[in-house]
Formats: C-alpha cells, sequence, structure tokens
C-alpha cells in the first residue's frame, strides 16, 4: 500500500510521503489566501472557504489567521464561526453541526503519533475523526484531541483540554475536561 492508502485506510501512515504532504501543500496555499482577504469581504472569504472545506452550510464566518491541514475534510454546518487562530488538523474528517462558535486560538486536532521513538522516527502518524454537534460553544485555547465526539448544546470551558466525548446538554472545563453542570436545552 502506498502511504496515500494506508492514510484513507486509517492506518499508521509516514506524514512525509510526497503524496502525503501534498494534501498539506494545498491547504497551505489556500488557507493564505483565505486569510489574505479582508474580513470586511464577506462574500469572496466564502467562495475560499467552501473551496477549502469539504462541504459548507449557509452563513460560514472563518477569521485570520486560520490553519489546517487538508481542508476538505472539514464539514460545517449552517451559522459556523471560527474566530482568531483556529487550527483543524483534519488529516481525519471533522464534522460541525449547526451554530457552532469556535474561540480564538483553538485547536482540533485528529492526528496523533507513536509513543515509541522509532515510530516518531518513522514519521508515522495515527488519525481518528472528530464530530462536533448542533448549538457548540467552544471557548478560546481549547483543545479536541483526536477521536472525540462531543453532542448538542455543549459548552467547553476556555482552556480546557477535551479528550474525551462529551455528552449533549453539557458544561465541561479544566485539564483534562470533565463535567460542571447540565445545560438547559431552549431551542428543543
Amino acid at each position: 500500500m502506498t502511504e496515500l492508502e494506508k492514510l484513507r485506510a486509517h492506518l499508521p501512515f509516514d506524514f512525509s510521503d510526497p503524496q502525503v504532504d501534498a494534501l498539506k501543500l494545498h491547504a497551505v496555499k489556500v488557507c493564505q489566501k483565505l486569510n489574505a482577504i479582508p474580513v470586511t469581504d464577506v462574500t469572496t472569504k466564502e467562495i475560499v472557504i467552501r473551496e477549502l472545506f469539504g462541504s459548507v452550510g449557509e452563513n460560514p464566518t472563518v477569521l485570520p489567521m486560520f490553519i489546517c491541514d487538508n481542508g476538505k475534510n472539514i464539514h460545517v454546518g449552517d451559522n459556523f464561526l471560527a474566530n482568531y487562530n483556529v487550527t483543524i488538523l483534519d488529516v481525519d474528517e471533522v464534522h460541525i453541526g449547526n451554530y457552532v462558535m469556535i474561540g480564538p486560538n483553538t485547536l482540533i486536532s485528529t492526528v496523533n503519533h507513536p509513543l515509541t521513538p522509532m515510530g516518531r522516527r518513522q514519521h508515522l502518524s495515527i488519525i481518528k475523526p472528530v464530530t462536533i454537534g448542533n448549538d457548540v460553544w467552544i471557548g478560546g485555547n481549547v483543545i479536541i484531541l483526536p477521536g472525540v465526539t462531543i453532542g448538542n448544546n455543549v459548552v467547553i470551558a476556555a482552556g480546557a483540554v477535551v479528550t474525551k466525548d462529551v455528552p449533549s446538554n453539557t458544561l465541561v472545563g479544566g485539564i483534562p475536561a470533565k463535567f460542571i453542570k447540565t445545560l438547559e436545552n431552549d431551542v428543543e
């Protein structure tokens, strides 16, 4: 199997492989293009967001400096907001629902590396998808790790590190993120 085939089969793969690296280089170029567009030019920004992401709902907002690994693995619903300096390492799929706000300096990662020195010397990556439901507010400086699923009507407090799934109607915070309280859902 090629390294790209391994990536697509969710097997450990060499991230320095030229075919794998080409995905990142394409994303870097489109992110540079997106970040260079004035924030007030909403129409052009939306065109480039749709060029970069795999699928996009209505009314997307992505503020500078947005960075991603692939772009086509990002799928967002309606009224999506990525505030300043958001990074989505979308080597695997990232599905984000409707009415999601992501605070500044947040990292969503689908990629990890082996715990063994030999695995890291071989430039191996391991991927798991991230899923975020509807009506989610992710505070600033949050980190969401590979394989996490976040339910609907969730608030993640600023600075949290989300290492495990978060059920719907929940406020979580801390390192690692833990349950703080149940939230009312006033839209259902």
